[in-house]
C-alpha cells in the first residue's frame, strides 16, 4: 500500500509525491550524497504508477536539490545555504575596507570564498552590453570573466565589460587580481565616482552548458542579472552580466518610500 503525504496536501498526486521527496531533503532525512529511492521503490511505497514517479522525479529535479547520474539515479546535492545578495553589497565603506562585493558577503555569511578567472582582455562588445554601454555593437571593450565558489561549490558566473578608453590607463583592471576592493575600487581611485548601479533580473532554466559550469541539473533554475554602474559624471563604466544558481541566493533590497 503507498504511504500517505503528511498535511493531506492538495494537486495531482504526483506534485504530492514530490514535495514529500523535497521535504525530505529539506529536512535532512536524505542527506547530501544520499540515492534517492529508485522508481521501483517509489512505486511501492506510494502505489502509484511508474508515470507518475516520473512526473514527481522531474519536479523534484526542478528544485535543483538532486542531480541525475545516467545508470545510477538521482543524488542529493552537497549545496551551500542559501546567502543573501542585499542592496547594500556595493557600499563604498566595503571597497574602501579592501573587499570586493561577494568577498564581503561570503565573509558575511561565514562561508569560504573563491574566485576563479576564467578570461581577462580585448573582447566585441556583445549587442546588449554595447547599447548599455552606450557604443556601437561590436566595439572593443575589456571583457573580465569569472566563476564563483561559495565553499568549494559554484555559485554565480560573471562577465563584466568595460569600455576600452576608461580602461587603457587603468594597468590594474588587466590584471587577474585587481587589488583590495575589486575593480569598482581601482575605478574610484581614477576619479570614477559612483552614483548607483541599476540592477535587471530574469528567472528562467538554464542551459545545458550553465548547468554543467555551476553543476545543476539540466533547466534548473537560474537567475540572470544584468547590472549598469553609473558615474556621477553620467556614465556607464561597467555592465556587468551574471547568471545565479537559484537556489543559493536570496536578493533583498532597500527602496526608499521618499521622493
Amino acid at each position: 500500500m503507498g504511504t500517505a503525504v503528511e498535511g493531506g496536501r492538495s494537486g495531482p498526486r504526483y506534485v504530492q509525491i514530490a514535495d514529500e521527496i523535497v521535504r525530505q531533503i529539506r529536512a535532512g532525512v536524505l542527506k547530501p550524497g544520499d540515492m534517492v529511492p529508485s522508481e521501483s521503490e517509489l512505486v511501492e511505497r506510494y502505489g502509484v504508477s511508474g508515470g507518475t514517479i516520473r512526473k514527481a522525479m522531474v519536479e523534484v529535479r526542478a528544485s535543483g536539490l538532486v542531480e541525475t547520474r545516467h545508470g545510477k539515479g538521482s543524488i542529493v546535492k552537497d549545496r551551500p545555504p542559501v546567502r543573501h545578495r542585499s542592496s547594500d553589497r556595493f557600499r563604498r565603506s566595503h571597497r574602501q575596507g579592501g573587499k570586493a562585493a561577494y568577498l564581503a558577503e561570503s565573509a558575511q555569511s561565514g562561508a569560504t570564498a573563491k574566485v576563479s578567472v576564467l578570461y581577462i582582455g580585448p573582447m566585441e562588445a556583445p549587442e546588449d552590453a554595447a547599447r548599455r554601454l552606450g557604443v556601437p555593437a561590436g566595439t572593443q571593450v575589456l571583457a573580465r570573466r569569472r566563476l564563483y565558489f561559495r565553499n568549494g561549490t559554484p555559485v554565480e558566473t560573471a562577465t563584466s565589460y568595460l569600455p576600452w578608453g576608461v580602461v587603457k590607463e587603468i594597468p590594474e583592471l588587466f590584471a587577474e587580481n585587481p587589488g583590495g576592493g575589486g575593480i569598482y575600487a581601482r575605478l574610484e581611485d581614477h576619479g570614477h565616482e559612483f552614483a548607483e548601479f541599476v540592477e535587471t533580473l530574469q528567472a528562467r532554466p538554464a542551459s545545458k552548458a550553465e548547468a554543467a559550469e555551476l553543476a545543476l541539473s539540466p533547466g534548473a533554475p537560474v537567475v540572470h542579472l544584468i547590472r549598469e554602474a553609473r558615474t556621477t559624471a553620467g556614465l556607464v563604466v561597467e555592465v556587468c552580466d551574471t547568471l545565479m544558481a537559484a537556489d543559493q541566493f536570496v536578493f533583498e533590497y532597500r527602496i526608499p518610500a521618499a521622493d
